[in-house]
């Protein structure tokens, strides 16, 4: 067996990664928007000012809010990576005719919702987002390529975090709902894949990777923010098939399959329960409509009492989604053992796997990973699979004008292998989108730090001209597709 003759290549994106123009067409700010990268710790940090006017920063991902009379505050003399991405919002047509020349038959892009709803509250959306993206969207299709939506990439506006306090809020289920319901409507005939949240399971992975010792009242507060995202999901499932029959909507995971690091029972154990908290908890509620049979034991361990609702749970049932799509990049190693030797990235950490080779940032290179999770999730859940984030992040050199990304094309080739050997074993994979098929700006606001097949000329200062270049790999990829997936040399 090979891929389907209709199999969907392509790539990922998102917005505040790539599509830059922060503050123009009456878009509102999100968090990500006061972002820079601290030169010493090269974290990233929020930039705020406190109730005196001093200056301050926080790091991302900290779990705290805002002091007391403090506000978020962009500073003139500091970088902010996220406010011009890599300009796709001005480069789109360009970048699309590339897409094309690789051959995609798919794009994955995500909508801004502040584009589109400046504060996140309004009545009625903002023409300007609309008309940007439903030209986006038109441009795909005039050169033949599917465009697969992300509604929510880590992106809430921020006067919905500030007033409402985000997530944390039942509000938001509504806020959200309006937003979908408008995207669903407006580009009604133009898109008919669409994710709801992007890697929704990483509420609960974040705490594992940057918690430290994290708190019960921090599980609380995670598992009740998944709940309301898990009701809104639903709700927009069933208003998409309700809009237009041949919407598809599918969840979006952070597939990190996890592996007991020793055959000690305790660390099979452990294995066990990192796959029930990281994976399956979220998986369950979207693929089958109910939390599993474990929740219970998962609340437990931190005095979980969570804001359900009759309504949501009969949402929950009726929404689920018609797609597994995931993300994967690495697999992780688990232990109850005392370790030293700690590797993380893609969401999780643990510890170093012997049998594996590691990137520069500490990433597994583990392809039979994806065979792995790719066979397990599809026995448990019997959905059409899509891999809608996959790549390599690396150092990118010109010599001569050109881009020599063998060690890419090596990463994808044998990630690409494992899917085909999946689908031998009776995974039905209908699509995969490597992820930041153009450089873009990395989680962690490099742009040293590259994905693309395609190079932007943009440093980590912001400095270049955005203009574009062909990688090595944009001509393998190109190949990989024209073969559906025959020729990987």
């Amino acid at each position: 067996m090979s891929f389907s003759t209709d199999f969907l290549w392509g790539g990922a994106t998102s917005a505040h990664q790539c599509e830059g123009a922060w503050n123009v067409g009456g878009r509102g700010p999100g968090k990500r928007d006061y972002m820079i990268v601290d030169k010493e710790t090269h974290q990233r940090m929020l930039t705020y000012v406190d109730r005196s006017g001093k200056r301050c920063l926080m790091p991302l991902g900290s779990g705290t809010q805002l002091p007391e009379g403090a506000r978020y505050e962009v500073f003139d003399d500091r970088y902010y990576p996220d406010h011009d991405g890599v300009d796709f919002y001005h480069h789109y047509k360009e970048d699309i005719a590339l897409l094309k020349e690789m051959g995609f038959r798919v794009f994955r892009m995500s909508i801004s919702w502040s584009r589109l709803f400046p504060r996140g509250d309004e009545a009625e959306p903002n023409r300007q987002g609309i008309a940007f993206y439903r030209a986006v969207f038109e441009e795909l299709r005039k050169n033949g390529i599917e465009p697969l939506v992300t509604l929510w990439h880590d992106d809430t506006p921020l006067y919905l975090e500030e007033t409402y306090g985000g997530w944390q809020n039942r509000k938001l289920i509504e806020l959200y709902d309006r937003y979908a319901e408008t995207c669903l409507w407006e580009f009604k005939g133009l898109v008919k894949y669409w994710l709801p949240f992007n890697e929704i399971n990483n509420v609960l992975l974040f705490l594992d990777m940057f918690g430290k010792n994290p708190t019960d009242e921090m599980y609380r507060a995670a598992y009740q923010e998944l709940h309301y995202k898990f009701v809104a999901s639903a709700h927009t499932v069933a208003k998409a098939h309700e809009i237009d029959p041949n919407n598809r909507v599918g969840c979006m995971i952070c597939g990190v399959p996890f592996y007991p690091a020793t055959c000690d029972p305790k660390d099979i154990m452990l294995n066990h329960c990192m796959w029930e908290k990281g994976l399956l908890y979220s998986s369950d509620v979207l693929c089958k409509g109910e939390y599993p049979s474990f929740t219970e034991r998962l609340w437990r361990e931190h005095k979980v009492e969570l804001d359900i609702r009759e309504a949501d749970v009969v949402a929950m049932k009726a929404g689920t989604v018609d797609l597994y799509t995931f993300s994967y990049y690495m697999s992780s190693a688990v232990t109850t053992h005392n370790a030293t030797d700690i590797v993380g990235g893609n969401c999780t950490t643990g510890v170093r796997n012997q049998y594996l080779e590691y990137s520069e940032w500490g990433w597994a290179n583990d392809p039979l990973g994806l065979r792995y999770f790719l066979e397990r999730m599809y026995a448990q859940y019997k959905l059409p699979m899509m891999i809608v984030e996959n790549g390599l992040g690396a150092v990118d050199r010109i010599e001569n004008g050109e881009i020599h990304d063998e060690y890419r094309i090596d990463y994808l080739r044998g990630h690409i292998r494992e899917m085909k050997l999946a689908v031998e074993n009776g995974v039905d994979l209908i699509g995969y989108t490597a992820w930041g098929c153009i450089d873009l700006v990395s989680a962690g606001g490099e742009m040293k730090k590259r994905y693309g097949f395609v190079y932007v000329d943009k440093d980590d200062e912001g400095h270049g001209t955005f203009d574009r270049c062909r990688k090595d790999s944009f001509y393998w990829y190109k190949k990989v597709i024209a073969s559906n997936g025959e020729d990987l040399d």
